[in-house]
């Protein structure tokens, strides 16, 4: 059993959470959305300040939430990499801090990692291999996932995230920030079959296309030019293009998962990050993957956005397995999944978890 108290802040959400093995006792998330809308995207200056203004009452309240004192969390996990150097560097203070006061072991946590893990919140019985299928706004992959800590990178973007599409295809049509919540509303409203959109294959060298690769760049130029086009002839047909854009982008995404999953033998997928709130993905993925005889989990919605919950979650995977941060760990805006282990003094990747009873 492990209850470790996690620190998120690596855009911009304040995220506290303690969690108890795979049981929220906390989740305290303090948005940024209404500050940043006025400049149509995050600004990372005013994302760190405002991490610094909120985090020790984010603190407090996930403490009095969780009826914990100090004495029974076992851990500290924050979020060290990627994401925002100053808004990362807010949070690896304050769980330092917090290690160092309280004399507990410091567990630095990928982020992407956390958005793994969120549907081990979700469902106490999932377990590896599966197919982790991560769609965010700065990520779209596809991971193999064998164990905590021993992931292989199958298939991703060439150019924007998905996340960073819907954001970009948003202001276009004039939806406003965050870009996937407001295209999806358009799109219950519109036609997905009124424009044909570019699917965004990556060609292949020797002729035909990477199975696993995925651009949204082309497919953002194809929207952008689609409503010049239409503005000129007065015929802007807002929700009819938010709903071709996203049966374009969740058809993608759904037939290259399910194609990577069935290739590689993993009959189950895990979908993580902010468009995995995304209502056309969560049905169409679902369908396709009952047809193919795969299990697909999604996190619930409050888990999908950036949380500590989840970061808690991974933190008590590495806890179990003897896993501790040196305290001179560093921040860093880059770091790709397969180095995770790095993060840790002494791996004992083959060491017995201890009671997750």
């Amino acid at each position: 059993m492990a209850i470790i108290l996690a620190i998120e802040t690596s855009c911009d959400e304040t995220g506290v959470a303690i969690v108890k093995n795979r049981h929220i006792l906390s989740n305290i998330v303090a948005s940024q959305i209404d500050i940043h809308q006025r400049y149509g995207g995050i600004v990372p200056e005013v994302a760190s300040r405002q991490h610094l203004e909120v985090i020790n009452a984010c603190l407090e309240q996930a403490m009095e939430q969780a009826h914990l004192g100090w004495d029974e969390i076992d851990g500290i996990a924050v979020t060290v990499a990627p994401g925002l150097m100053g808004a990362l560097l807010v949070g690896l203070a304050t769980a330092k801090t917090l290690a160092m006061v309280h004399h507990k072991p410091l567990l630095g946590i990928h982020h992407l990692e956390g958005h793994i893990y969120a549907s081990y919140l979700s469902d106490p019985q999932l377990n590896p291999p599966f197919l982790c299928l991560l769609v965010s706004g700065g990520h779209t992959s596809l991971i193999s996932v064998q164990g905590c800590g021993d992931y292989q990178m199958l298939g991703g973007t060439r150019d924007d995230a998905v996340g960073e599409a819907f954001d970009k295809t948003a202001r276009l049509l004039g939806l406003g920030y965050p870009g996937g919540p407001a295209i999806d509303r358009a799109a219950k409203q519109g036609n997905p079959d009124a424009y044909q959109l570019p699917e965004g294959k990556v060609s292949h060298p020797q002729g035909g296309y990477y199975p696993y690769e995925f651009s949204f760049s082309g497919l953002k130029t194809a929207v952008s030019r689609l409503v010049n086009q239409l503005e000129s002839q007065g015929k802007l047909a807002v929700n009819d293009l938010a709903a071709s854009f996203q049966e374009t982008v969740t058809r993608s995404l759904s037939e290259r998962t399910i194609a990577c999953a069935l290739d590689h033998g993993l009959d189950t997928i895990v979908v993580g990050g902010g468009v995995a709130a995304n209502g056309s993905l969560r049905e169409k993925l679902t369908a396709k993957a009952r047809e193919n005889g795969l299990r697909v989990h999604f996190p619930a919605m409050k888990l999908c956005t950036d949380n500590a919950a989840m970061i808690a979650c991974a933190g008590v995977q590495h806890y179990l397995r003897d896993r501790v941060s040196p305290l001179s760990i560093t921040a860093t805006s880059r770091l790709p999944l397969t180095e995770v282990m790095s993060l840790y003094e002494i791996p004992k990747q083959l060491s017995i978890p201890k009671n997750m009873s």
